[in-house]
């Protein structure tokens, strides 16, 4: 094997992650900026995240560079991280761990892929605004401070159990008092007044349920956003274009999360919009 260069690999890794359309999305950020890398899925055994990553980082077919993670994994993927970024050590929750020399390196894209899709692709501006977030779980966790950062005038997170809701504002309070951001804590059935902007975070969608709160916090016009994407994500899309606000699902969220990733990696800034319009009609022609 002398002489040869050995592959930098990249996986997701989650339970379930057969569905993931992150190396699709990597494999043509790498195409469009000329890298050399192969990434694939990995199942993780919910009892074993910390083995798999092992397992995955022991292969011979490659040197393992990092892994991105998902659902039920973020917390865990925090514990083995050895080196936090500040956003990711806020959130709790990691979903970009990059292998290096000096070990295990954590970090989390969500909430700067939302900020940038909203901003960007939806061409909605956060600054000022009034924001619903529902769920207090690593959906909500990995996105809360990034959105704070993006200036809100006011931001709720609402949540079925309000402890949680409460735990996760304690923790950004000081973030949002920085930021100048009004920020409380409800409960889903309590959420006071009516908002430019609502972010669901929670599995509603992906349990096919009903969205969590009334129609009568959207304002008219309101962009209303679903952290999933395709079949799971229909449901709330129809339920905020029949109350007159502007539906959106995770597809962008997800493509610009990737592109953090990529930029981490790679030391490389991906486009986006091409990859995102080409994500979009696979998804719709699916």
């Amino acid at each position: 094997m002398s002489g040869q260069t050995m592959t930098d690999l990249y996986c997701v890794m989650g339970h379930p992650v057969e569905h993931s359309r992150s190396p699709w999305i990597h494999a043509r950020f790498a195409e469009l900026t000329g890298q050399q890398l192969d990434y694939g899925r990995r199942l993780a055994p919910l009892d074993d995240f910390a083995g798999a990553v092992a397992a995955f980082r022991a292969q011979t077919t490659g040197t393992a560079r990092g892994c991105n993670v998902t659902v039920p994994f973020k917390f865990e993927a925090a514990a083995l991280s050895q080196h936090l970024t500040p956003r990711a050590a806020l959130a709790q929750a990691v979903n970009v761990l990059s292998f290096r020399d000096d070990g295990v390196h954590g970090d989390n894209s969500d909430g700067i892929g939302l900020v940038n899709d909203i901003r960007i692709h939806a061409g909605v501006a956060l600054a000022g605004s009034e924001l619903l977030l529902l769920g207090a779980g690593g959906g909500s966790a990995g996105v809360l401070g990034p959105l704070l950062e993006a200036g809100p005038r006011r931001v709720v997170v609402a949540n079925r159990t309000l402890s949680k809701a409460i735990a996760l504002v304690q923790r950004h309070a000081a973030l949002a008092l920085q930021h100048g951001v009004a920020l409380e804590a409800q409960a889903l059935d309590s959420v006071p007044g009516r908002f430019d902007v609502l972010v669901n975070a929670t599995a509603s969608s992906l349990s096919g349920g009903e969205v969590p709160v009334p129609a009568s916090v959207l304002k008219p016009g309101a962009l209303a956003v679903d952290m999933m994407y395709g079949a799971a994500a229909a449901g709330f899309m129809d339920w905020a274009r029949a109350h007159g606000a502007v539906p959106r699902d995770g597809l962008g969220m997800l493509v610009e999360q990737a592109a953090e990733a990529f930029e981490i990696w790679r030391g490389e800034r991906p486009p986006t919009a091409a990859v995102l319009a080409e994500l979009r009609a696979l998804v719709e022609a699916k």
